[in-house]
């Protein structure tokens, strides 16, 4: 009875079921065998070992690092990589533990990679940087059979000074922006209103339709205000006449001098 016993529980330790998404690594006496899996298969008992490896993708946080950018401003950086075992084998014999080991250099990276660009590269090409630290730890982690398939900065921590200085430079652009719109649009609207002028300058008849059109706006609002419309050709005369005084000229139309002439002609007679 205690013979069948140490046999079934022998026959129970060999064997051994592998999920779909792990691998059994198996040493012989110490000695690789391979990795083996998925589904069920036996071990010999006390002589065979099996180590079981995920597979799956593996995503770790990168704790925030305090680092120097090359322009000399200190920020905390966080980031998020994304890796998973290809080669069971090495990620077991190569390196004791690939998940500590892969956490170590996404955080000397970081800082090494971060350190050599500067503020606004960081906060602008933000998609070149993440490549650069996923080829660079991809590298150092392919020994230990691990794939680094995404690395991404995820925040970017900047001083309080920092922060106040950049929205004031952002406040900055901006009104320079409304104030360069702003001179656009009265550059625009001067060109228009020097060609109306010159077309009512040849067109008489534009500037009396402009004034009517002008009666009828202001005549639509309730108001105490009375508008005479004066001709622009008696706004001239007056003003020859007043250019004409200012000279000593006599500005007396023709026909009123021809009476008067004559007048005094008749009073010569008498």
């Amino acid at each position: 009875m205690i013979a069948v016993v140490i046999l079934v529980g022998v026959l129970v330790s060999a064997i051994r079921i592998v999920d779909e998404y792990e691998r059994g690594v198996i040493f012989r006496l110490g000695r690789v065998m391979g990795a083996k899996g998925p589904g069920l298969f036996f071990l010999v008992p006390i002589i065979d070992k099996m180590v079981k490896v995920n597979l799956q993708t593996v995503t770790m946080d990168v704790p925030p690092q305090d680092i120097i950018t090359k322009d000399n401003v200190t920020v905390k950086v966080s980031a998020v990589s994304y890796f998973n075992v290809v080669e069971p084998v090495a990620a077991v014999v190569n390196i004791q533990n690939y998940l500590f080991g892969t956490s170590q250099v996404a955080q000397t990276t970081l800082r090494s990679v971060l350190g050599q660009v500067e503020l606004d590269e960081l906060l602008i090409n933000r998609d070149e940087i993440n490549s650069r630290l996923q080829a660079i730890i991809d590298d150092l982690t392919q020994p230990w059979g691990v794939k680094v398939t995404l690395v991404e900065v995820k925040d970017v921590e900047l001083p309080e000074t920092m922060r106040r200085a950049m929205a004031r430079q952002a406040e900055a652009e901006r009104d320079r922006r409304a104030k360069v719109i702003h001179a656009e649009g009265e550059f625009e609207a001067a060109k228009r209103l020097a060609e109306a002028a010159a077309v009512m300058a040849t067109e008489p008849g534009a500037m009396q339709l402009r004034l009517l059109s002008t009666l009828a706006d202001v005549t639509e609002e309730k108001s105490s205000t009375l508008v005479f419309p004066v001709p622009i050709e008696l706004l001239r005369f007056v003003d020859r006449a007043a250019g004409g005084r200012a000279e000593g000229d006599d500005v007396t139309p023709s026909s009123w001098r021809g009476d008067a002439a004559r007048g005094a002609e008749g009073g010569d007679r008498a």
